[in-house]
């Protein structure tokens, strides 16, 4: 029986979701405001067709974040089984609505491109895709949009909803700003010196690349992150005047400490883990209880475990089951040590490759 997918919002991130589903057999339906924007869809082949997405197996909304929760109350309230959004500020998103059949998401994936006409069936290969499931989210239904989502090609991890706001005003929001900044002062002093914009070389464009993307949506992520953004503003503006100071001054032993260890932190960062390394298989018994999914593998995202499939084996009993992961063989013995410590009774086996 071939599975059906809603998706309300047909922007880049819409499509993208629409045509990656498509390329692996859903019948895609979209909605969106625009009659253009689903011509488009429709078209560029991101969706089969326009119409009522909420009697699908699962409905993506992908509206702007101002909109989220009243397009999932309004789902839901349809009798929609099962919904996700995209948006990137989470914490407002699952404070509004308190459904078993929601997980608040947001994929870490995007380009500068705005609209349909940007979307990509590729663009979640190897991206971050964050799930913040809320205090009654059903563990059926977050196992089902991980599932789902792990299929497009993503890298899934479960993220308190309150956090991720924090972490994205420092990787992607307060970035967007910057380079949004730099943009325009590079536009003003373009007018004074005209040459200055042709010698903008690789680091310049690259720096400010996210600079063309949609500026309508980053009114609601600002109102809606204002707390976090302006936290991380607070801070990178010491930071640049510390800069500043030893500039001024010509501190150089301070100068190479800040530029060396900015270059060891960008050298540091994570590239993920092979997909041909060797894998383990972790059983954990997990209550039948809404949150006790989410509560393991935010576990394993705080201890930095990349979980890569998993599967739950309900009791015959029904008092609840048995929560099979599959972890890279290298840090199975962490998420073991840390579910000991939580309380859990865990059992790792390495497992073979074919």
């Amino acid at each position: 029986m071939t599975r059906r997918a809603g998706i309300v919002g047909l922007g880049l991130i819409g499509g993208s979701v629409g045509m990656a589903l498509r390329e692996r057999g859903w019948h895609v339906i979209g909605a969106d405001h625009d009659p253009q924007a689903c011509a488009d869809a429709i078209e560029m082949e991101a969706i089969d067709e326009v119409g009522d997405v909420a009697a699908s197996d699962i409905v993506f909304v992908a509206t702007p974040v101002g909109s989220i929760v009243p397009v999932v109350r309004d789902l839901l309230d349809r009798g929609a089984p099962l919904v996700t959004d995209v948006g990137s500020v989470k914490a407002p998103v699952t404070a509004g609505v308190d459904d078993q059949r929601f997980v608040a998401g947001h994929p870490m994936a995007g380009n500068e491109h705005s609209g349909v006409r940007g979307a990509r069936g590729d663009l979640f290969h190897g991206a971050v895709w964050v799930l913040t499931p809320g205090e009654h989210t059903a563990d059926s239904s977050y196992a089902t949009v991980r599932s789902v989502v792990a299929d497009l090609g993503a890298d899934v991890v479960a993220i308190e909803a309150g956090a991720h706001d924090q972490l994205v005003a420092v990787v992607s929001h307060v970035p967007h700003l910057t380079a949004v900044s730099l943009m325009a002062l590079a536009d003003e002093r373009a007018t004074e010196q005209r040459p200055l914009l042709r010698l903008a070389a690789g680091g310049f464009r690259d720096m400010t690349r996210i600079a063309a993307g949609q500026p309508g949506i980053w009114l609601d992520i600002c109102r809606e992150n204002s707390a976090a953004i302006t936290s991380v503003l607070d801070q990178l503006i010491a930071d640049l005047t510390r800069v500043r100071e030893q500039v001024v001054s010509d501190d150089r032993p301070g100068l190479l400490e800040t530029l060396d260890r900015a270059r060891r932190a960008r050298l540091s960062l994570p590239m993920g883990v092979p997909r041909d390394s060797a894998l383990a298989e972790v059983r954990v018994g997990i209550a039948d209880q809404p949150g006790s999914l989410a509560r393991i593998t935010r576990l394993a995202t705080d201890i930095d475990v990349n979980i890569y499939d998993l599967e739950i084996a309900h009791s015959v009993e029904g008092q609840g089951g048995m929560l099979i992961m599959i972890v890279p063989a290298s840090t199975g013995e962490r998420l073991v040590g840390a579910l000991i410590a939580s309380g859990f009774g865990p059992s790792i086996r390495p497992l073979e490759s074919e």
